[in-house]
């Protein structure tokens, strides 16, 4: 044995913590070559880190961050990878497709199984295919004792899994766990003895306790940071509002400011004065074509993009622009300057042709983004006594829309696809039926199975598993569930006890001083991400309100959302054949989009 240490190898096997301070010279060298045939075999190793020997380490990807350990007798397979600080304990089996964050703790004899093993009856069990959904951990998590945490779970940020769980679903964020299967007993910030809820919210009886004391306390910690989170926005050198530091000035982020002062404030943002406000919004309108460019790189207004063959002007900047200007306005006391002149001079014909143009079989969100600001436009062009097109022109689109909506799914556009599950459909629905059926203040068609296609989507663990989600899918699912339950009581417990969950989630996402994140940015990394920004405040804010609501405490927030995510019409339902019930719009039906 090594003079410098008088402790021996099977020491470390069973206590790695130790090995940084107390292993000798000897044993650090023998370390420093196993870990070099881990290495030298693909792995990635980073400083600090112990690998025992005893343990079986058989993966096709390892990537352990600086000081983890992986302890003797554990036994690891597949693709691993840990932030740092992670610690795998002595008997533990972590194998399949496994994503730790920082600073995760797996308890002794516990196991994380990352894969699955088919049982169909057709075949003997040893030649059934395997499948592997992969298992996430996020940061500061302890996982106890003897727990199982099967294949296809997400464990959020700081969660605590106590011994002996079996975690079959995902758990949010702060959850503290036990039992088999695993039930969130409460969130770990909460003083007191756990609380122990014995099934989904129903109603606001219910959910009125600590769930609805949890909102309030929001809403007056949001009303009093509001000041601070504007302020973290507005450029001063540039006299602009920008989504957060660091980012270029632009037109939405003018926008997000004035609706999060309109919801916390009740005050213009206070920047400027309710006069300048509007003559800076006013005056980013092009009088020719009634849209609003981005700005120009010196922050003055941008330039829009030549005409398409029906008129129309195909920027995605300035298309949601009609929304959020026209809205901020609205907010301010005021209105566009000049009509959406690519909405007013469109012929039915014209629109009609867009519309079956447009991508809903392989980009059902775009298409319905095109509604949404087409009929928007609409919207603010008779408020400012213009024309919606010419006449005929708004009947035909709902009358377009009544005609391809299908009867399986409630909604426009393809199928589930392998890829995406129903999420271009789903947020697809939300900008069309905004726009359209909520904004003026029409029944939505086939409600039930639009309940049935949202709730389905709402399950899915790609874009709802706790860490996983961004403002955009969470509100596209709230909204149609708000929307559609104006209509129909269907599968209602469901859609409380799916909006509670993500409330409680949402909640907890909110950063002091700086508001809300959007959320995880993209596969690819693009996308606003996790950041407080204002865009992110601006929709979590309005999700919040309508998850309250969808779960009966809404009255504890305080405030309403009256801009572009208004649960309630901006107008009154279109007149003429169209104003009629939704089994009228029902028929006949065009499959083919």
């Amino acid at each position: 044995m090594d003079s410098e240490s008088a402790l021996d190898d099977s020491y470390f096997d069973h206590c790695p913590w130790d090995f940084d301070g107390r292993a000798s010279a000897a044993q650090r060298d023998a370390q420093a070559a196993h870990q070099k045939l881990l290495t030298d075999g693909g792995a990635s190793i980073g400083p600090r880190c112990f690998v025992s020997p005893a343990a079986g380490v058989f993966t096709d990807t390892l990537r352990l961050g600086e000081n983890s350990y992986v302890a003797g007798h554990a036994y690891v397979t597949g693709r691993v990878t840990t932030g740092s600080d992670c610690t795998v304990n002595p008997y533990a089996t972590v194998r399949g497709r496994i994503v730790l964050g920082d600073g995760v703790r797996i308890g002794a004899h516990s196991s994380l199984l990352g894969f699955n093993h088919g049982f169909a009856p057709g075949r003997p069990v040893h030649r059934q295919p395997l499948t592997s959904r992969g298992i996430t951990v996020g940061d500061d998590v302890w996982i106890g004792s003897n727990v199982v945490v099967l294949d296809g779970v997400t464990i959020g940020d700081h969660c605590v899994v106590g011994a002996g769980a079996v975690v079959t679903k995902d758990l949010p964020p702060w959850s503290v766990a036990a039992g088999n299967p695993a039930r969130r007993l409460r969130d770990r910030r909460e003083s007191g003895p756990a609380r122990r809820d014995s099934g989904p919210l129903r109603g606001t009886a219910e959910a009125g306790g600590s769930l609805g004391d949890a909102v309030a306390r929001f809403a007056d910690l949001a009303r009093a940071q509001a000041g601070d989170l504007l302020a973290r926005a507005w450029d001063a050198g540039a006299g602009r509002y920008r989504d957060r530091p660091g980012a270029p000035p632009t037109v939405r982020a003018h926008c997000d400011a004035v609706e999060i002062a309109d919801l916390l404030l009740g005050t213009p943002p206070p920047q400027l004065s309710a006069a300048e406000h509007v003559e800076r919004l006013r005056a980013l309108q092009d009088p020719a074509e009634g849209m609003v460019p981005e700005l120009a790189e010196d922050g003055g207004p941008g330039v829009l993009p030549a005409r398409a063959a029906d008129g129309w002007i195909d920027d995605g900047a300035a298309e949601y622009h009609v929304l959020s200007v026209g809205y901020a306005l609205n907010l301010l006391g005021s209105r566009f300057a000049h009509p959406v002149r690519t909405v007013e001079r469109m012929t039915a014909g014209q629109l009609v042709a867009r519309l079956d143009a447009l991508p809903w079989r392989t980009r059902a969100w775009s298409a319905g983004a095109w509604v949404d600001c087409w009929a928007t436009g609409a919207h603010h062009n008779l408020g400012l006594g213009a024309g919606a097109g010419e006449p005929g022109t708004l009947e035909a689109l709902f009358g377009w829309l009544g005609t391809r909506v299908d009867p399986w799914t409630g909604m426009w556009g393809r199928a589930a696809s392998p890829a995406e599950g129903r999420l271009q459909l789903v947020n697809g629905y939300y900008r069309l039926t905004r726009g359209s059926f909520a904004q003026f203040g029409l029944p939505l068609p086939y409600a039930e199975r639009v309940v049935d296609t949202v709730l389905g989507h709402g399950g899915d663990p790609r874009w709802f598993a706790a860490g996983r989600q961004n403002a955009c899918n969470v509100l596209d699912v709230a909204h149609p569930l708000w929307l559609v339950g104006r209509q129909s009581g269907h599968r209602a417990a469901e859609a409380r006890a799916w909006a509670g969950e993500q409330l409680a989630y949402a909640l907890g996402e909110w950063r002091d001083g700086s508001g809300f994140g959007f959320g995880p940015p993209g596969e690819d990394g693009t996308g606003p991400g996790r950041e407080p920004g204002l865009q992110g405040t601006e929709m979590w804010l309005a999700i919040v309100w309508l998850l309250a609501d969808l779960v009966g405490v809404a009255d504890r927030l305080g405030y309403r959302p009256r801009g572009v995510h208004r649960p309630e019409a901006a107008r009154s339902p279109v007149p003429g054949p169209t104003a009629r019930p939704a089994s009228a719009l029902q028929a006949p039906v065009d499959n083919t989009l």
